[in-house]
């Protein structure tokens, strides 16, 4: 009997998530639209990183719209771009101006 349980939902490869938010630098200010890539363990981890990366920017609030996994490696730019440095471990800030 094989101990080991066989889950076909595990990702083959690092899971890259993309968070949608929208940040703010001063209190009161406008928002900026963003778009966050990182690799994760899980969502939980994704969030958590994704609001220190931005507090590490000097965003002083941040609103989390949507969390998502991205299932193809994007081919636009500045998506694509993006992408790679989350596969090499960096947090990825795409700013929306």
């Amino acid at each position: 009997m094989n101990s080991n349980p066989v889950n076909d939902n595990q990702a083959e490869g690092p899971m890259v998530f993309v968070v949608i938010a929208k940040a703010y630098e001063t209190a009161g200010g406008e928002g900026i639209d963003l778009h966050i890539l990182l690799t994760a363990p899980d969502d939980d981890s994704a969030i958590r990183t994704a609001l220190n990366a931005l507090s590490e920017e000097g965003f002083l609030e941040a609103d989390l719209d949507q969390i998502g996994l991205i299932t193809e490696e994007p081919v636009d730019e500045p998506h694509a771009s993006a992408y790679q440095g989350a596969l090499e471990g960096e947090v990825a800030i795409i700013r929306f101006n």
